[in-house]
Order: structure tokens, then C-alpha cells, then sequence
């Protein structure tokens, strides 16, 4: 075998080793749940999001990493087999601002948004992505009350953990985003811390009843008095309207008997003073004296009034 022959099959097999290798490495499959980033001496060259086969220079030159566009879940503070919690873990443990402990455990749904930076920016992005997340959490449950936390404030601990959580990997640019941030369970470390807390729960719960069930009393008793008072006003502004109308009944009268003492002084003079004594007296017999000498002139008016109604009704009869 010549030198000639011997270059000529060294050719031939790199040829081959080249063609395997293309064969090999040379293609690949993006399916439409996937993104692809393709790597080129170590450098992320493109992102291929499009399904179907595609072909790239073989390695070492070029290699690809597939990546899921899915979503991931993350837990942080407790363990799960097949949907069930089985324990909490260290990370759960927390203080809250008014300085009680509890364990808290978050979900959190995420996903690959930028695959060089996934790929590149960190060692392992799952792992900064899982001390972000539990940094958020102690971060909001340590600036609330423990009485938030375990009651209806849980959605607006959640809302600031996800600011919060995606405030940090706009920092950390390890090409992910947060899609959902769920608390599974916050609960009191002991039975015995839980059985205090339901005390002052149901404690508070009565307090409550108690206020609501005064303010009632009280709403009641208001409107009680609003309508006495209302009472009151219309009885008050019907008696003015009375006194009104007969101050000016009054006024009337006496401005016609103004008038006629007027005409004739000394007859309305004696007319008062007998109407008067009738008001006054209503029972005594009224006579008028003329007394001009030493036997006195009277006319009884009261006999001679019953006989002329005696003398009425016997006609009648």
C-alpha cells in the first residue's frame, strides 16, 4: 500500500467520521411545546421557537439545548407526592411582624422566557429563582400581622409577594417569569399555639357581634327619637299655627269693638263690663241698680231670661 493510498483512506475516513457526525449531530426537533437555543463555540447564536426538524453545523462546532415553553412549578416550604403535602421544611418557618411564628408554603408557576439567559447567567437559575421566591415570602409575612396572614388577607400577601418576586429576577436576569404565586397552607407551629389562636379568633368574632349588635340597639333608639322628635316638631308647629290664628281672632275682635267704642263710648263701656261679669260670675243672678235716692230701681236679668225660655219651650210643647 503506497503513501498515496494510505492519505487517500485517511481522507476517506475523516470524509465518513465528518458524515456520521452531521448524521448524528447534524439535526434536530423542535416540538410545538418546546424552544430551542442554538449554541455556537459556547455562544447562544438564535432562539428557535417554530416547530419541525431542523439542521445545524455538527459538533463540536454547533450543539442545541431544548428547553420546555410550558410552565414550571416551584415549591417552596413544604414537600408534595402526587398532589399531597407531606411535610414542611425549614424555609416555611417564619416570623411575622407582630413577632409570632408560623410555617407558610408558596407555589409558584413560572417559565422560560429568555433561554441564554436561562442557559448562561447563573449556574443554576432554578436555584435563584427558589431563594428569590423564599426571600419574597419571609420578606411579606414579616412585615404583616399574623392575624392577615391566617385569615382574608392572604390574596393581598400574595399580589406583594409576586411584585416583590418579580422586582428580584428583573435584578438577577435569569431569563424567567413569574406567572402565578399561590400560598397552599399557613398554620401555627403547635396544637397548643392553635387552639389560643381559635380562642382569640372566636374572642374577636364575639367582640364584634357585640358592637354590631349595639350599633343596632343604638340605630334603633335614634331612629325612636328622630321620630318622637319629629312628633314633637308637628305638635309644637300646630299649636303655633293655633295660638297664630287665635291672636288674630283676638286682634279682630278688638279692633271692631275699638270701632264701635269709637261710635259710642259708654255703651260699649257697659257692655264690656256685663259681658264681663257674665265670663266671671257664670252662676250668679245679675240685676242692674239705678240708685238716685233712697229706694234703689233693679231688673233682675237672670229670672226674667228662664222665664222667657220657659215661656219658649211651652209654646213649643
Amino acid at each position: 500500500m503506497t503513501i498515496k493510498q494510505l492519505l487517500v483512506g485517511f481522507v476517506s475516513l475523516i470524509g465518513i467520521a465528518i458524515l456520521a457526525l452531521f448524521l448524528i449531530t447534524g439535526w434536530y426537533i423542535v416540538d410545538e411545546s418546546e424552544q430551542a437555543a442554538l449554541i455556537t463555540f459556547g455562544k447562544v447564536d438564535e432562539t428557535i421557537t417554530e416547530p419541525g426538524l431542523k439542521f445545524k453545523m455538527p459538533w463540536p462546532i454547533q450543539k442545541v439545548e431544548i428547553l420546555s415553553r410550558g410552565t414550571y412549578n416551584l415549591q417552596v416550604g413544604y414537600q408534595e407526592n402526587e398532589g399531597e403535602l407531606i411535610e414542611f421544611t425549614n424555609e416555611a418557618k417564619m416570623i411575622t411582624g407582630d413577632e409570632n411564628i408560623l410555617f407558610a408554603d408558596l407555589a409558584v408557576q413560572w417559565r422560560i422566557t429568555d433561554p441564554e439567559q436561562f442557559l448562561y447567567s447563573t449556574e443554576d437559575p432554578q436555584e435563584v429563582l427558589y431563594n428569590a421566591t423564599s426571600a419574597s415570602l419571609r420578606g411579606v409575612i414579616g412585615s404583616s400581622n399574623i392575624d392577615d396572614a391566617l385569615t382574608d388577607q392572604r390574596p393581598e400577601i400574595e399580589a406583594k409577594v409576586f411584585e416583590n418576586l418579580v422586582e428580584l429576577l428583573e435584578v438577577y436576569q435569569i431569563g424567567v417569569s413569574i406567572q402565578d404565586v399561590k400560598l397552599q397552607d399557613v398554620e401555627l407551629p403547635t396544637e397548643e399555639v392553635r387552639r389560643a389562636f381559635t380562642e382569640v379568633t372566636d374572642a374577636r368574632e364575639e367582640r364584634l357581634t357585640k358592637i354590631n349588635e349595639a350599633t343596632k340597639y343604638r340605630n334603633q333608639e335614634i331612629n325612636v327619637a328622630e321620630g318622637e322628635k319629629d312628633a314633637i316638631m308637628s305638635r309644637a308647629e300646630g299649636t303655633r299655627t293655633e295660638r297664630i290664628e287665635r291672636a288674630r281672632g283676638d286682634v279682630a275682635r278688638f279692633e271692631a269693638l275699638y270701632d264701635e267704642y269709637l261710635v259710642n263710648p259708654e255703651v260699649t263701656r257697659q257692655r264690656l263690663v256685663l259681658e264681663t261679669l257674665e265670663n266671671v260670675l257664670p252662676s250668679t243672678e245679675i240685676y242692674i241698680m239705678d240708685s238716685n235716692g233712697d229706694t234703689v230701681s233693679y231688673l233682675p236679668i237672670r229670672p226674667l231670661e228662664r222665664r222667657a225660655e220657659a215661656a219658649a219651650e211651652g209654646g213649643t210643647n
